[in-house]
């Protein structure tokens, strides 16, 4: 028997459907994300909270004129799945298939990409006044918002805007009191109060911003989400709608254990049951610095944790249930959680700001005001560095070194696995007077036995792995077992290496040593070579040892897609039989 689903290939499609119709595509869409998802692995959650709603979105307005955006992006499946990309679905996420994300290359109906959060009211604000200096004051510009990501400050940014003009705009706020760990904050207590009748809506805060708020809606109830699109459609000020919807609706895990379900790996698609994991004993990144923490904190009681909306994946969570006054989720923040936490470090508190390196962009100023400029100690613990895999060129975290290194007062440390992390982070809390980055990346160690008794680190240490002539290698972070791996593959190599925990400050008086001895410098990072650790190389070499040639391997000055991180290490030549093939050049001395 043929579904309603096979038959659809864009939104004009299920225009002219009846009302049991569009229910049937909604039960047939949430098994096809199920399925998909079950295999293929991706977000979950999100996009089966939202099928109803991206079922009378589309059916009510005319996308991709209507100009639609999904805040934060992974609630799209759905939306992609209407909108063309449903017999490319199977290959969400990997390398040459569709984004997990809106992307504006990849389809028309994509009006604005949104990997990050808390953007569309901007966009779709931007966009409204723009149709509106061209003469199309009908096109509706909506933007789908979560209740995690509303809180965020750019999103009052562009509803205080929004709310002075006269602009075709409708806001949707998704509330579903979750964003990937549960919503927190003031506003968020504000929000239940108002889905459980608590507050009037004459003291309605969206309406003071002169909204027309309308509230709150079954988003689960597809007539009545239909009724009130249709009732707004034609109206040409701006428009609040705020709706009520369960993450992971359909699939009872999803329902009830959200922070998982939200991107769960690989599942059982008839029971909704995990899989088992496979056994394995090598520790996450993330993992070692939550357990480090709560372990320095035990004993030092001036230790703070702060998170913008990660507690789960940066595992400072550990922190919050050992310690819950010192282990402090801001929300979707960015900006507050580094202001927040140099205001802490003014007070005589040791703060760690768990933060991901593609969030940590996001404060930029913050981190050169509000901490580098008053010199304050704050130290960032720059989570998911380096190439990242399947979330893509939106979650790539390869520019913090380059973005840090523009930074006066900034020390940048780069741990080659979790026992230098782990030493890294206990020699900070003990003597710390600057800003510190220390960058580690997702995933798993090589090493299992890492609850070693804590050693202080001298930062400015060089480490030697292996010593011969002519050509010398320098690397820094957990490149180092690529590039170990890569040289033991080399008989007699006949090559120097050296691992630099330490980016910035750096350690001139030891290059100015050991640079003597060589002809060739090869620099390898796990970020960009525009600005980063090899550029600092090279800088300093071409200034004091001019005959000295370097070459920097790196990421490329381009965007790297989604793939596996494996397949994103051979698309820049980081991954071991790259490494090996390259520095199998110098191993007759030649120079290159």
């Amino acid at each position: 028997m043929q579904t309603i689903l096979s038959q659809i290939q864009s939104p004009s499609d299920i225009k002219n459907m009846t009302l049991a119709q569009l229910e049937q595509l909604a039960r047939e869409m949430r098994h096809f994300i199920i399925d998909a998802v079950a295999t293929k692995e991706g977000h979950l959650g999100a996009s089966l909270g939202v099928v109803e709603l991206t079922i009378a979105l589309h059916y009510v307005f005319d996308t991709p004129h209507d100009k639609l955006v999904w805040d934060v992006g992974h609630q799209a499946y759905g939306h992609k799945i209407l909108t063309g990309r449903k017999d490319l679905f199977t290959t969400n996420r990997q390398k040459n298939g569709i984004s997990g994300f809106p992307k504006r290359s990849e389809s028309i109906y994509d009006a604005f990409g949104t990997g990050h959060s808390s953007t569309a009211i901007s966009a779709v604000l931007g966009m409204a006044i723009a149709a509106g200096l061209n003469g199309d004051t009908d096109r509706k510009n909506i933007a789908v918002v979560g209740d995690a990501s509303i809180a965020s400050g750019m999103a009052f940014e562009g509803l205080n805007h929004a709310g002075v003009t006269n602009s075709n705009l409708l806001i949707i706020l998704n509330d579903n009191a979750i964003g990937i760990d549960p919503s927190v904050g003031a506003l968020k207590s504000y929000l239940t109060n108002v889905k459980m009748g608590k507050n009037p809506k004459s003291n309605n805060m969206i309406k003071s911003l002169n909204f027309d708020y309308t509230g709150p809606v079954d988003g689960h109830d597809l007539p009545k989400l239909i009724a009130e699109f249709q009732k707004l459609k034609d109206k040409k000020t701006p428009q609040f709608l705020h709706i009520i919807t369960t993450k992971g609706k359909g699939l009872k895990q999803a329902e009830e254990n959200q922070i998982t379900y939200h991107a769960p790996g690989k599942f059982d698609k008839d029971t909704g049951e995990l899989y088992p994991p496979q056994e394995n004993l090598f520790p996450k990144f993330q993992d070692v610095f939550g357990w480090t923490l709560v372990e320095l904190a035990e004993q030092n009681k001036k230790i703070i944790g702060i998170t913008p909306a990660m507690p789960t994946g940066s595992s400072l969570r550990y922190l919050m249930e050992k310690f819950p006054e010192r282990g402090i989720d801001v929300g979707i923040a960015e900006q507050h959680a580094v202001t927040l936490a140099g205001g802490m470090a003014t007070e005589g508190f040791t703060v760690f700001c768990a933060i991901y390196s593609t969030f940590l962009q996001r404060a930029y100023d913050q981190v050169v005001h509000d901490i580098a400029l008053q010199n304050l100690p704050v130290i960032f613990c720059v989570d998911r560095a380096g190439l990242v895999g399947e979330d893509g060129a939106t979650h790539q975290g390869v520019y913090d070194i380059a973005y840090l290194n523009a930074i006066p007062n900034i020390q940048i440390l780069a741990p080659k696995n979790v026992l230098e992390l782990r030493n890294s982070l206990y020699t900070l809390q003990l003597h710390n007077d600057k800003p510190v980055a220390i960058r580690y990346p997702r995933g798993r160690c090589y090493i299992k036995d890492w609850k070693q008794p804590f050693e202080e680190i001298n930062f400015n240490e060089v480490e030697p792995v292996f010593l011969g002539t002519r050509t010398v290698i320098l690397s820094t972070g957990t490149i180092y077992k690529n590039v170990v791996d890569a040289l033991n593959l080399i008989d007699n190599h006949q090559l120097s290496y050296y691992h630099f925990v330490q980016i910035k400050p750096l350690n001139e008086a030891f290059l100015q040593e050991i640079l003597v001895n060589y002809d060739n410098v090869i620099t390898v990072e796990e970020g960009t070579v525009n600005g980063g650790f090899g550029s600092l190389i090279a800088q300093y070499t071409a200034q004091n040892f001019p005959d000295i040639r370097v070459k920097n391997i790196g990421v490329k000055d381009q965007f790297i897609e989604h793939a596996t991180v494996q397949e994103q290490m051979e698309e820049c030549g980081l991954d071991i039989l790259s490494l090996k093939k390259y520095f199998s050049q110098f191993t007759d001395n030649e120079i290159y």
